[in-house]
């Protein structure tokens, strides 16, 4: 019964906390920043085959806080819906942070997984995170889109023939993203 109750109250907690910084994310990420990540995305795909989705969310839905789904889960989700598994090389990587929680999760799709250590993504992290803490989300973005671009240009740099090759997914972040 108290382990119920503990885990009804924490339920609460993480519902009202989501709520009440649902909006934060504009704040954190407005439009300027958003256009100055855009054409960061844009100019680091210029230099290997991979591609790159931000993604950051001031709230999960509903149906993750009711089964107390972490950010990973949600992350591996927006991977998907996002179609960031879906690019030629297999070699798409989301950059996922989950605002009220201060979560940031990165998922790289197969062909670069197979390159990398999750170590080789703690650094990346790990310096998004001191960002993050001190408000300045688009200065640990743009250092977290250069990380990722360096290994994507050691594991997948582009050559003479990838010159046509067009963009598979948008170069926008996604902010705010409700679609369950």
């Amino acid at each position: 019964m108290a382990l119920d109750l503990s885990r009804s109250l924490r339920a609460l907690r993480r519902l009202a906390l989501h709520r009440w910084q649902e909006s934060g994310v504009r704040r954190a990420l407005p439009d300027d920043s958003l256009a100055r990540l855009s054409t960061r995305v844009a100019a680091s795909e210029q230099l290997h085959t991979g591609q790159i989705r931000i993604c950051a969310e001031g709230a999960l839905p509903w149906s993750y806080l009711h089964r107390d789904a972490t950010a990973r889960e949600r992350a591996l989700m927006l991977f998907s819906k996002l179609r960031v598994w879906d690019t030629e090389h297999n070699n798409g990587v989301l950059i996922y942070l989950l605002v009220p929680e201060h979560a940031i999760e990165i998922v790289a799709d197969r062909g670069l997984a197979r390159s990398l250590e999750p170590r080789d993504w703690e650094a990346v992290v790990s310096q998004l995170a001191v960002h993050l803490r001190s408000g300045h989300f688009e200065q640990g973005l743009t250092q977290a889109v250069d990380s990722v671009t360096a290994q994507l240009v050691k594991h997948f740099g582009r050559d003479e023939t990838d010159a046509l090759r067009v963009n598979e997914l948008p170069d926008a972040p996604v902010v705010g993203w409700t679609n369950g």
